[in-house]
C-alpha cells in the first residue's frame, strides 16, 4: 500500500503521536460510492427516465424513495465509523518468513454497535471485525514479515460498507507500532565453537550413568553423541538419535560468528546461529552467542533465548 508524500500528510494531518487512543473525527474518514451503488445510481437514473417518459406517478414515488433509502445507508455507513477509539497495542517477536500480528484495540462509547469492519496493513491480509455495543474488541492486523529487524506497521486500511453496500467508509490509520524479526532459522549442521562439560551431581562415569532415552539429533549436536547402533535399527529411514542422560553433567555450548560457513550469506549464517540457539534450547543445555560486536555467556531459559535472538535479528547488515 503506498501512498504519495502530499496525500500522506493530508490524510494524517489531523492523527495522535501514534502512541495514545485515536478518535476518528469527520475529517479523517472518507467515503465514497462502491461499485454496487454506482449501479443502484445508474439503475434510479434509468428508472427515472422511463417515469418522465410515461408520466408514472409511481415510478417517480418508487424512485425517490430508493435514492431516499441509499441516502440513509450513506448516513448510516459513514457513522458506522465516526467516534470509533483506536488504541494501539503490542506485537509478539517472529521469524523471517512468518506472518506478524499487530493488536489494535477498537472502543465503541454509543450504544448502537459497529458492524462489518475490515483492517488491512497489507491489501493480500485483510482481517474482519465488529464491536458491540458500549463494548471494546482487540484486532490482530496480520503483516507478512520477509526481512530481519525491526518491522513497522504501514498506514492501516479501515474500511465498512455497512449496512446497504451502496458506499465505502474508509479511513487511514497510523499507529506507531512496530515488531522485531528474528532471522529465519537454518537447521543445516554447524560446528560449535567451544563445548565444556559442567557438572551438577558427578558420578561414576562422568556422571552420565542414568539413561533416560532418545531425542532427534539437532544441528548443533556433535557427532560423538549419537547413537549409532539405535539410529541403525530404522535403516536410515529415520533420523538420526541423540541418548540423552538424567542427572550429571551438561553439555555447555557456544555458537560463534567464525564458526560459521564464510562462503554463505550473512542472512544464512545468522539463520544457522538461531537454529542451533533454539536447539540447544529445546534440548535444556546451556548455550553461549559469540558476535563480532557482542558476546554473551551460556545461560537457557526465555529471556537467554530471546537476548540471542534479539541480537541475531539487530545485528548490523
Amino acid at each position: 500500500m503506498k501512498i504519495g508524500p502530499y496525500l500522506k500528510q493530508l490524510l494524517f494531518r489531523w492523527k495522535s503521536d501514534g502512541t495514545g487512543p485515536l478518535r476518528l473525527g469527520q475529517r479523517r474518514i472518507f467515503i465514497f460510492p462502491s461499485r454496487g451503488g454506482l449501479l443502484f445510481a445508474l439503475a434510479l437514473v434509468v428508472m427515472l427516465l422511463g417515469a418522465i417518459n410515461y408520466n408514472l406517478a409511481l415510478g417517480h414515488a418508487l424512485v425517490f424513495l430508493l435514492a431516499g433509502l441509499g441516502i440513509v445507508g450513506m448516513i448510516h455507513t459513514f457513522r458506522n465509523l465516526f467516534g470509533l477509539i483506536i488504541t494501539p497495542g503490542r506485537c509478539d517477536p517472529v521469524f523471517a518468513g512468518e506472518t506478524a500480528f499487530f493488536q489494535l484495540s477498537l472502543d465503541n462509547d454509543r450504544q448502537s454497535p459497529r458492524l462489518a469492519l475490515e483492517l488491512a496493513a497489507d491489501v493480500d491480509l485483510p482481517v474482519s471485525a465488529a464491536v458491540a455495543s458500549l463494548g471494546k474488541t482487540r484486532v490482530r492486523v496480520p503483516l507478512q514479515a520477509h526481512r530481519r529487524g525491526w518491522l513497522t506497521l504501514p498506514p492501516v486500511r479501515l474500511t465498512t460498507r455497512y449496512p446497504l453496500g451502496l458506499f465505502t467508509a474508509w479511513s487511514y490509520l497510523q499507529p506507531e507500532m512496530r515488531c522485531l524479526v528474528y532471522p529465519q532459522p537454518v537447521t543445516a549442521p554447524m560446528p560449535t565453537a567451544s563445548a565444556s562439560q559442567r557438572g551438577d551431581n558427578l558420578h561414576g562415569d562422568g556422571g552420565q550413568e542414568d539413561f533416560s532415552g532418545f531425542r532427534e539429533r539437532q544441528p548443533a549436536d556433535s557427532p560423538r553423541h549419537v547413537a549409532w547402533k539405535a539410529s541403525a535399527r530404522h535403516a536410515g529411514e529415520g533420523p538420526l538419535l541423540i541418548k540423552e542422560f538424567a542427572g550429571g553433567m551438561q553439555s555447555e555450548q557456544v555458537f560463534d560468528w567464525q564458526n560459521t560457513a564464510p562462503g554463505v550469506s550473512d542472512e544464512v549464517r545468522l539463520g544457522m546461529l538461531a537454529g542451533g540457539i533454539l536447539a540447544a534450547e529445546a534440548a535444556g543445555n546451556p548455550y553461549g552467542l559469540r558476535l563480532p560486536n557482542l558476546s554473551l555467556p551460556p545461560e537457557r531459559g526465555d529471556r537467554h533465548c530471546r537476548r540471542c535472538l534479539e541480537a541475531l535479528a539487530l545485528f548490523p547488515e
